[in-house]
């Protein structure tokens, strides 16, 4: 007795066009297509994953930088003097506190520049 796939091949296919609600044109409504643009899109979120951890690092370190350069140091010798003076934040936090609390980083640049 030959094996009919009717209601697996049915369930695949529409788990494919669920995800790719929303896509333009025969993308949305075609199997093949959405298919091909679904799997397009998760290779881009998985990439972009990685890359959005590069991004705000380097964002975080031109924040804290300009902080610093207001205050006459640059990035570099301000991380260093950090790390000698065993102040352990992670430039997240580091970036935060100078966007937002400039008082906060004042006295972090004078604790460091006393050390």
């Amino acid at each position: 007795m030959r094996v009919k796939r009717g209601s697996a091949t049915r369930r695949k296919h529409k788990k494919v066009l669920k995800a790719a609600k929303g896509y333009v044109g025969s993308k949305s409504k075609l199997f093949r297509s959405a298919r091909q643009a679904v799997m397009k899109a998760w290779r881009y979120a998985y990439k972009h994953r990685k890359e959005k951890k590069r991004e705000f690092r380097s964002l975080w370190i031109t924040r804290i930088n300009a902080a610093c350069r207001e205050h006459g140091i640059s990035y570099s010798r301000f991380m260093n003097a950090l790390n000698k003076a065993n102040i352990k934040l992670n430039r997240k936090a580091l970036a935060e506190i100078a966007v937002s609390d400039k008082d906060a980083f004042k006295q972090l640049l004078s604790q460091v520049k006393a050390a």
